[in-house]
């Protein structure tokens, strides 16, 4: 098995959900929502790509860094590599039931643990689909991380509970899928947080929260305010808004808000590990990565998205090497041009 190889059978497998393009950019996607595309014009999928690639790394070979450390510690545990997989669901309605959903993030889970890091699990209109991913976390031993949608706080503390007696570190909510009419027409309503609501869900959960979808330092710093440990810069893989910026552009900004403060994550248009090491140096403590880990279950399930992550595991190695980058906390952003 090869990238070559996975991608091929993915191709096969999704029947035009996705048509693993040789650069995954939003262009050929575009407004293919549901599908695996960007909403509307895809603008903000895009953004998340071109923000990364306006910031370059400063090549630096005059140095003792010959064995960069790529561990992360984080929720208390401690990462191969600064790298999630994020929360991904409604593999029937996004990739045409390329997979289950049960087989989606047992593949996602395992894959990440086979790398020596973690992967999300998502949640849907349909109960089965918070499951999958909790069946697959317990079977597991503990070992993955439930996003729930931003439903009622009692809802959300009902699975966080879930969560934590199924041994996860963390749990969250994507609150960037706030306008999710799908949710909606299911009975199932979500919507924005006050910080009032986020201290209710925090107060009322053993485990660490994570709020995914944050895109301005005010909502950075109301996360802060309301006992949030967590926080992930997202724009929801361009499929929330139409028109947002590259997370890339608002990190740095949210960084200084909150770094210090919080667990600060960011994704968005990462697609090699020189990606991961703008992010970091960007303010990030360690990255989320979608689409080309859900591609990687596709093609190669757990093998697959192993395989994906040491790919950009000694790709990142790499970087850090030629930026004279000796571990990945507090990365000056000296290293960007």
């Amino acid at each position: 098995m090869d990238i070559n190889s996975i991608k091929t059978a993915a191709r096969e497998q999704f029947r035009g959900a996705c048509r693993v393009c040789p650069a995954c950019n939003g262009v050929a996607c575009a407004g293919e929502v549901p599908g695996m595309g960007g909403l509307g014009t895809g603008t903000a999928f895009r953004s998340n790509i071109q923000a990364l690639a306006e910031h370059r790394l400063n090549l630096r070979t005059i140095h003792s860094v010959k064995a960069p450390d790529l561990s992360c510690r984080i929720f208390g545990l401690t990462l191969s590599l600064p790298i999630i997989a994020a929360a991904i669901g409604g593999i029937a309605l996004n990739m045409k039931a390329a997979m289950t959903e049960e087989e989606y993030a047992r593949a996602i889970v395992s894959g990440c643990r086979k790398a020596g890091t973690i992967g999300m699990t998502g949640d849907g209109p349909m109960p089965a689909v918070f499951d999958a991913g909790m069946a697959a976390i317990t079977g597991e031993q503990g070992w993955g991380i439930p996003i729930v949608k931003p439903r009622d706080v009692d809802k959300v503390v009902e699975l966080a509970k879930q969560a934590a007696a199924a041994g996860a570190p963390a749990f969250g909510i994507d609150i960037d899928a706030a306008a999710l009419i799908n949710m909606t027409n299911a009975g199932q309503p979500v919507g924005p947080k006050t910080i009032q609501e986020l201290e209710y869900i925090k107060n009322h959960s053993t485990i660490p929260f994570i709020v995914k979808g944050i895109m301005t330092a005010d909502d950075a710093e109301a996360c802060w305010q309301a006992g949030v440990d967590a926080v992930v810069v997202s724009n929801h893989g361009g499929r929330a808004l139409d028109y947002t910026p590259g997370t890339a552009e608002v990190l740095p900004y949210i960084a200084e808000a909150v770094r210090g403060k919080m667990t600060l994550l960011a994704d968005g248009g990462i697609r090699s590990g020189a990606d991961v090491l703008k992010m970091l140096a960007l303010g990030a403590d360690a990255v989320l990565l979608g689409r080309p880990l859900a591609i990687a279950a596709v093609g190669g399930g757990a093998d697959g998205v192993a395989l994906l992550l040491n790919k950009y595991k000694d790709e990142l190695r790499a970087a850090m090497t030629l930026t004279g980058t000796a571990k990945t906390s507090n990365i000056p952003v000296e290293i960007l041009w």
